[in-house]
Formats: C-alpha cells, structure tokens, sequence
C-alpha cells in the first residue's frame, strides 16, 4: 500500500473514531429513558463505530511494519498507550454491538422484568461504549501527532 493511501486511510479513521464519540454519545444520552425507542440512532452509531474499526484493522498491518517500532524505540509510553487503544477499541465497539443488539431486541420480549433489563442493558453499553471511544480519540490523536505515515 503507498504511503499516500496510508496517510488518507489514516486521516479518515482518525475522522470517523472521533464521529464515533459523537455518535455512541448520542444513543447513551436517548436511552437514559428505558421507554425510549431510538433504532436509527443505535444502528448508525454502532454501524460507524464497526466501519472505523474495520478501516483501523485495515492499516494496522503497515502501523505494524512501518511505525511501530520507531514509536516504541523513541516513545515507550507512547507505543504502550497505542497498544491499549487497539485493545480499548475491541471494547468499545463490543459493547457497542451489546447496546445494538440488548436495544433491539427490547420488543420481541412480552416480560416487563426483561424489557426494562434490556433497555437498562443498552443504556449502559452505549455510556460504556461512548466513553471507551473518547479514550480512544484522545490517544489517536496523541499518537497521530508524534507519528505518522
């Protein structure tokens, strides 16, 4: 892959993981009330937080190859916060889909006791999800600015 596509695919997933904030903010804040039905909004969000996953997953194989050692050489601290975003991420797009799936499924249960688990579920998945995002914003920047294809 040529250091130009890199660079835009690197630009655009550092765009997309800070709309991901925004995004899995956006269906934390809706379902705070458990009566609350928000579908578009916890699927785009959750669609948004996958494809930035996807498209990370995607240049982290040159990250690996061309930048990683140079970071951990000269920043360790750094190379280190790096490593615990890609873990951070797995995390924030797993409770993402938990939020995703626990909100959607809220209708095809009769049981009251479940509905509202299911909604408290979501809720909390999303607050997780959203919060883990922003971690992983502020770190790609900070990453980003120290090194960069």
């Amino acid at each position: 892959m040529s250091v130009a596509l890199l660079r835009i695919l690197e630009h655009i997933h550092g765009h997309l993981g800070w709309l991901c904030v925004a995004a899995l903010l956006h269906p934390a804040i809706i379902l705070r009330n458990p009566k609350r039905r928000a579908r578009l909004s916890v699927s785009l969000a959750t669609l948004l937080a996958v494809v930035a996953g996807l498209m990370g997953g995607t240049i982290y194989p040159e990250y690996r190859i061309r930048l990683k050692q140079a970071i951990f050489i000269n920043a360790p601290r750094l190379g280190w916060c790096f490593e615990r975003k890609e873990h951070l991420a797995v995390g924030a797009i797993g409770f993402a889909l938990i939020g995703c799936i626990a909100h959607l499924s809220v209708k095809s249960f009769e049981d009251e006791g479940t509905r509202e688990l299911l909604a408290k579920t979501a809720h909390r998945a999303y607050v997780v999800s959203s919060a883990l995002a922003l971690i992983l914003a502020v770190l790609g920047v900070a990453v980003a600015s120290y090194s960069t294809f």
